[in-house]
């Protein structure tokens, strides 16, 4: 088995900011979690270097295109490793062995017959580097996303027939109802293609900065042809000496924000199908992170930087609150002190004091050895068929779902806990072997629910389980059972509080 997982590539007209940490993280959640499943992974993400918005910004600042490009593109690789994501490459699109690619696809779709040449004429945001419908102008001829006026252009282009495609992407969407999710997003594709599909631009004639035109040098392809190919042509150069095209190739996800679901959802299976290039399996479109009633954009402002989140509350912390605050695929509001308040209300205190109070009452009460034997029925009903559950989730992107799914058992073993009271049973020498098997599901029931909540809680995850003795992160061994953990050892504190906790008359079980 394998699963080939993408992000959209980011626009290097300016630094990264937490919305884009957001759709990197959820795909290395898809990715960790896949990996889990013993198949063979490959996730990519990128930076999208050419268009007229890269152009701009580096007229605005003095420089050419290209030490802008490799300014900011290095900054997105550098957030990476503090994200935790585990990408297997980083496309670039300004790489030659991608430009290359692309003019070969491009020029098989001319080959089949969809390429003409003409005059395109029509309303413009630079800062989409698109031509907007009339029915998605906002009022005051405004780009209903950056707020600013258009312009109207008049430029020679040679147009890709759209059209041509148009009974063909109907009968996939008939055929094909998960190809884009959530439901929402797949009806707002099929109305668009439903309302009747007009060719568009495939080059600009009056931009310098971008893929060259192979049969007319003096046009570029428009950027979001050269952009939408990343997904393909990073398979044939991305592992030295191999392509992988036939190995990944057709991706399972495709992870976008809803900004740009046309391009991934319409254009880009057309596009596909003209070069005879089969079609990815899903596409899954997540909603915004807002602030003050806005999505959060670099043009507008409104950013959180994710570093400075990091280095207060850690990259797990980062990584559990977006998906776990904002339901994937829906818009969410975000805020520093949502921060706080779900980092200690869930991270330190349903799950940082789960593991510690477990692994200490099994030090203080049997030396942190786990006696053999069944675990407590009482649990049994409670986590029967979860990581089937968790993984039907994945399957479908459902990542919030899931996490939901892993913290309602979190909570239930915080409850077990009390209804349990080891500190109660250890009182009694007749509890003894009552008291071993409360201690013994307890710690078990920690180590399933931390398996399943590695890609989401990796650094956490591992120190956990570490902790008990049992680093298998396969999920097909995170079922609740006896046998797994023979001793636990002592553990610091997984998410630290600001302020230590009041003394507690329990705090030494």
């Amino acid at each position: 088995m394998t699963a080939y997982i993408t992000t959209p590539i980011y626009y290097v007209n300016a630094a990264p900011h937490l919305g884009h940490a957001y759709t990197t993280i959820a795909a290395d959640v898809m990715a960790r979690h896949h990996r889990q499943r013993g198949e063979e992974v490959f996730f990519l993400t990128g930076t999208d270097e050419h268009g007229e918005p890269v152009a701009d910004a580096a007229h605005a600042l003095g420089i050419e295109p290209q030490e802008l490009a490799d300014r900011n593109a290095a900054r997105f690789q550098s957030l990476l490793p503090l994200l935790g994501a585990t990408n297997d490459f980083f496309i670039r699109t300004t790489d030659p062995r991608h430009e290359a690619r692309v003019q070969e696809v491009l020029g098989q779709v001319r080959e089949n017959g969809f390429v003409y040449q003409g005059t395109y004429e029509g309303w413009y945001c630079p800062r989409c580097a698109d031509f907007k419908p009339e029915n998605e102008i906002d009022p005051g001829n405004l780009c209903p996303i950056h707020h600013i006026e258009l312009t109207r252009e008049q430029e020679d282009s040679y147009f890709f027939k759209l059209s041509a495609f148009q009974e063909r992407l109907e009968r996939l969407y008939e055929e094909r109802e998960d190809f884009v999710a959530p439901r929402t997003r797949y009806n707002e594709a099929l109305s668009f293609i439903r309302s009747g599909l007009r060719d568009v631009p495939l080059t600009r004639h009056k931009l310098t900065w971008g893929v060259q035109v192979p049969w007319d040098h003096e046009h570029v392809f428009y950027v979001w042809f050269d952009a939408l190919l990343n997904y393909y042509t990073a398979l044939s150069f991305a592992r030295p000496g191999e392509d992988l095209t036939s190995t990944f190739w057709p991706a399972d996800y495709h992870l976008i924000a809803k900004d740009i679901l046309r391009f991934h959802a319409v254009y880009w299976p057309a596009l596909l199908m003209a070069a005879d290039i089969e079609l990815p399996e899903h596409i899954f479109v997540h909603g915004y992170l807002l602030m003050e009633g806005e999505k959060m954009s670099k043009s507008l402002g409104n950013v959180l930087d994710p570093v400075t989140v990091i280095e207060r509350f850690g990259a797990d912390a980062l990584r559990f609150y977006l998906l776990r605050e904002v339901p994937f695929g829906q818009d969410g509001t975000v805020s520093t002190l949502a921060f706080q308040t779900r980092y200690e209300t869930e991270l330190a205190n349903d799950l940082g004091n789960l593991a510690s109070r477990t692994i200490a009452m099994v030090t203080r009460y049997s030396d942190g050895a786990v006696a053999d034997g069944p675990l407590d029925p009482t649990l049994a009903g409670d986590f029967a068929g979860l990581t089937e559950r968790v993984c039907t989730h994945f399957d479908r992107a459902e990542l919030t779902m899931a996490l939901e799914e892993i913290w309602q058992r979190v909570r239930r073993l915080n409850r077990y806990v009390e209804e349990r009271a080891p500190w109660r049973l250890a009182r009694d020498d007749e509890q003894l072997e009552e008291l071993e098997r409360v201690l013994r599901t307890l710690a078990e029931g920690l180590r399933t629910v931390a398996v399943l909540l590695w890609p989401y809680l990796p650094t956490a995850a591992e120190r956990l389980l570490a902790a008990l003795g049992s680093p298998d992160l396969a999920v097909a061994g995170a079922e609740l059972g006896p046998g797994h953990i023979n001793a636990v050892r002592p553990i610091e504190a997984l998410f630290p509080k600001d302020t230590e906790p009041a003394d507690d008359e329990r705090a030494d079980d």
